[in-house]
């Protein structure tokens, strides 16, 4: 659990430096870190924020808070509540009661069973659990029940603070018709739409023609992607129509919908804004949110790379007239589309606490769940707009339990075998509600983590971003750590060269993981055909020889001679001990292996400990993190490399002549059956037995973390069975309809 970063050597640096800091900085200079520590070893989470001098908190807020809601969120609410010396309430699931968040907080209340509608969203539930536990404040997270008036409203009937805007904020600016309207009126720039609700389908259409195609359908009361289509022509109109309004009822209970015009290619930009109820508003920089997909994002930095300092300054400015014409008191954030001529329009305002919040707390030094809390006890805020700097740069990645080879990354569920954070590298944060063991289930957002780190400049936030990545260990569920890894070291991603469609502008085709030049090549095949070495080497290794019953004969093998399959090409390998060496690191001893590759000889340098998840390796002077994911004995490995898993077969010569003689296995024929791409519930079946079907029809719809999808013919057929029906539980793989 060592190895945790406040960013104090970040502020060193820069003194010696000479700078001048901002008065936030000079007059609250104490950074803080918690680590967690609990029975079992649980994740450690930390923050990078400034605190009160002396790291002791004078306001008095609440003595109890109640958190409504679950994972990460939560317990990034619970440590700033500890800190803050507030005692905490957490509720769950009966499939939560293990959860990180439950062991964090001081008391827990279980709500109900799994679905989010029987425990997360049941209003009844928390609201007894407020009273029966005496709770003097709710914060909600972000999702569930984090923008609902009639949430807060009950709160505030019971004199119980809800830590968010008071209901007249949430109402405006929840509902994406009247927020369009209040921004207008507050000189705001608003995208061209239909100011109103669309009734059904038909009404749908016409609107879309009358704006002009593309155009954007979505929930009025939405967020997270989640109810959200875009739509060119009729007939993905009426889809679209269908889809979101499913969607929107399922995830908020409010199917409304409203239609605006699709801005094409443009970059999604938010800024942060923080009020009080005196008055008071700031804007708190800006946040880069447009690496996405399906409308949910992937990416976010802060600031942004494309922003100047005058259209930063207009875009906040026009953030905090929109927060002060409803009287907005808490943090918020105010999104916009950016064009290419820096030209930006008001999309939507979030009332609560954004997921990507902490690349803002790392630049700006604010904490910004304890200012909440300080605003809803009534406090104003203690910062001017003057005060607010931009110091360093900060990335955020969000760790999925999904498959990224599929649509850019499906749901992925399964139990956490072994879980290991990058936090003993420097700059590095981790906010997780996960540990060893915890499963991903089919009832709740995939999130794993959110991975942030913190530089002082881009390239180095980068940087560090990239070997955390490497550095991540996650067994027992399918992560995104290769797409992730893949956007931030694209020449485009780096440039600044940006927009939210990135992912299938890069990836026109899908996401294929990492396309390995001739040298990272020649590098993969060397550390791999070493790892085999290595392995082989100890697996003939006896400590004791005098315990054998029959004597051994250990042969002395000079040199390796290796048939590596990869990518279905198979190349010759050499490998050849070099000899033990001494790192300058004390009781580490390293192996050295030159290895001859086509052509190219390369030197292999590691402790090749096979016990650890992770194995740094030198490669003529490269440094490499490595993680060997599975070794067998029929010579098939699976090796993480630069972020992307390989899977690749190793036999000695003699092995590889005699697998000539192995029958391979014949594939499977998919052209005629529809397996489940992703675990999830069955919303509906559009056929049955004896249909015929045109190839690209909807077959069925699968919803998974609230997200519906279509599942389609591959060809043209006649149905032959159906082996699902609507409310089944399906999982990924699992047979759904053939064809004839």
């Amino acid at each position: 659990m060592a190895g945790f970063w406040t960013g104090a050597a970040a502020l060193a640096t820069a003194g010696r430096r000479g700078r001048r800091w901002p008065k936030l900085l000079m007059r609250s200079v104490a950074l803080w870190t918690v680590k967690v520590r609990r029975l079992s070893a649980l994740p450690s989470l930390l923050i990078h924020t400034l605190v009160s001098s002396g790291n002791t908190i004078t306001d008095t807020t609440f003595d109890k808070i109640l958190i409504a809601n679950r994972g990460e969120i939560a317990c990034r609410v619970i440590k700033t509540c500890k800190k803050m010396g507030i005692k905490t309430v957490a509720i769950h699931s009966d499939v939560d009661a293990s959860s990180v968040h439950v062991k964090m907080a001081d008391e827990a209340v279980c709500v109900g069973p799994a679905p989010t509608s029987k425990s997360y969203l049941n209003m009844n539930a928390i609201m007894d659990a407020v009273r029966s536990t005496r709770a003097q404040a709710v914060h909600p997270g972000y999702g569930f029940l984090s923008e609902n008036k009639e949430f807060a409203k009950r709160l505030a009937a019971e004199d119980v603070i809800f830590i968010g805007p008071d209901t007249h904020a949430i109402q405006a600016m929840g509902d994406k018709i009247e927020s369009k309207l209040l921004a207008k009126k507050a000189k705001v720039n608003t995208i061209p739409g239909f100011d109103g609700v669309v009734k059904d389908a038909d009404e749908a259409v016409r609107i879309a023609r009358e704006i002009g195609y593309p155009v954007m359908i979505k929930a009025s009361a939405g967020g997270g992607g989640k109810g959200m289509r875009i739509a060119w022509d009729d007939e993905e109109t009426r889809d679209g129509f269908r889809f979101s309004s499913q969607e929107a009822a399922s995830s908020f209970g409010d199917d409304r919908l409203l239609i605006e015009k699709f801005i094409d290619n443009p970059r999604h930009i938010e800024i942060q804004v923080l009020g009080d109820k005196h008055g008071n508003a700031l804007w708190l920089n800006e946040r880069e949110c447009s690496i996405q997909r399906r409308n949910q994002k992937v990416v976010e930095e802060a600031p942004s790379i494309f922003l100047d300092s005058e259209t930063r300054r207009a875009m906040g400015e026009q953030a905090v007239a929109l927060a002060k014409a409803v009287n907005y008191s808490s943090a918020g954030t105010v999104e916009f589309l950016v064009d290419s001529k820096k030209n930006f329009y008001f999309l939507e305002m979030n009332t609560r606490l954004q997921v990507e919040h902490p690349v803002t707390e790392c630049i700006t030094g604010l904490d910004l769940v304890q200012e909440m809390i300080r605003v809803a006890k009534g406090y104003p805020l203690r910062h001017k707009q003057a005060d607010i700097p931009i110091n360093g740069w900060a990335v955020e990645c969000r760790v999925y339990a999904e498959d990224p080879y599929k649509s850019f990354g499906l749901p992925s569920v399964g139990r956490l075998s072994q879980y290991e954070e990058p936090i003993h590298l420097p700059g590095v944060r981790v906010d997780s509600g996960i540990q060893p063991g915890s499963d991903i289930s089919i009832y709740y957002d995939p999130m794993i983590s959110k991975l942030i780190t913190y530089g002082s400049d881009r390239t180095e936030a980068l940087k560090r971003m990239e070997d955390a990545l490497d550095s991540y260990v996650i067994r027992g569920v399918t992560h995104n750590i290769a797409l992730l890894r893949e956007v931030i070291i694209n020449s485009r991603f780096i440039e600044g060269d940006i927009n939210t469609k990135f992912l299938s502008d890069v990836y026109p085709d899908g996401f294929k993981g990492h396309p390995l030049t001739e040298t990272e090549r020649n590098q993969f095949l060397a550390v791999a055909s070493s790892l085999f070495v290595a392995s082989q080497l100890r697996a003939q290794h006896f400590q004791d020889h005098e315990s054998s019953r029959v004597p051994i004969v250990k042969p002395q093998v000079a040199s390796w001679e290796l048939s590596v399959k990869l990518h279905d090409e198979i190349h010759t390998v050499v490998v050849s001990s070099s000899g033990p060496t001494f790192s300058h690191e004390p009781q580490k001893l390293l192996h050295s292996y030159m290895v001859e590759v086509d052509g190219s000889k390369l030197n292999v340098t590691s402790t090749w400990n096979l016990a650890s998840p992770l194995l740094s390796v030198n490669v003529d002077g490269t440094q490499r993190t490595i993680q060997c994911l599975s070794r067998e004995a029929g010579g098939n490995m699976s090796i993480q490399f630069l972020g992307t898993v390989y899977k690749v077969r190793i036999l000695t010569k003699l092995a590889a002549e005699l697998n000539k003689f192995m029958l391979e296995k014949a594939a499977e024929d998919t052209s005629s059956i529809l397996r489940s791409p992703m675990p999830g519930v069955v919303v509906a079946i559009s056929v049955k037995p004896g249909d015929l079907v045109a190839e690209g029809q909807e077959i069925c719809v699968i919803e998974a973390m609230k997200m519906q999808n279509s599942m389609t013919a591959g060809k043209t057929g006649k149905v032959k069975s159906v082996h699902c029906k609507a409310g089944d539980t399906v999982g990924e793989g699992d047979l759904l309809v053939e064809l004839e």
